[in-house]
């Protein structure tokens, strides 16, 4: 079979992570998401925990406003995208993998052989796999889920200038609430054998 990529998006607590492990180890491929982090925390020269934190600052207000005329984070977070969009294209660029987040269904726009995922689930199911899952207390999942689907759709809005649109640039859309995880990755690599041959 001819490399491909995929590529996830998710919501958060739609366990979009453990659908990506569960297909890489399914399909004999790389898997990469903390590499990310990691590759990109060197090449800045920063801590990994750093780099991370600069990631979930993404969307909110009041580190923005803080650093107004794209000084402190902001300037960083311009930084960090083009960085973690060139390693993104890298991992890319050398075998077939799956690549979590970071709007690499953007950054690999103009690649071929890459089907991109957008991994959703109902409220209530995220809720759910965050607190049996995750471990987290009903008022954090709750939390959370406002906030890291507020900050994702921010950064993308930001850094997908073309995108306009929940569907836009995302080939398949499934329900993981519907399936569970480990149903949603086979019927993900089912899709990607018949379409990667």
């Amino acid at each position: 079979m001819d490399k491909y990529v995929i590529t996830i998006s998710r919501q958060f607590g739609a366990l979009g992570r453990t659908i990506a492990q569960h297909m890489a180890q399914s399909l004999g491929i790389e898997f990469y998401d903390r590499d990310i982090v990691e590759k990109t925390a060197k090449r800045m020269g920063l801590p990994v925990s750093e780099v991370s934190r600069e990631e979930e600052r993404y969307g909110n207000f009041f580190s923005e406003k803080r650093y107004p005329l794209g000084m402190g984070p902001v300037s960083m977070q311009e930084e960090l995208f083009q960085i973690q969009s060139n390693i993104i294209r890298d991992f890319a660029s050398k075998d077939s993998c799956i690549i979590v987040g970071r709007c690499s269904d953007y950054c690999l726009k103009d690649m071929d052989r890459v089907l991109n995922v957008y991994v959703y689930a109902p409220v209530e199911k995220r809720i759910e796999n965050c607190t049996s899952i995750l471990g987290m207390d009903e008022k954090t999942a709750r939390r959370m889920l406002q906030e890291v689907d507020k900050a994702r759709e921010a950064y993308r809005k930001k850094y997908c200038k073309s995108i306009t649109g929940i569907f836009d640039n995302r080939d398949v859309c499934i329900d993981s609430g519907k399936f569970g995880a480990e149903v949603t990755g086979d019927i993900l690599c089912g899709m990607v054998r018949s379409v990667f041959g």
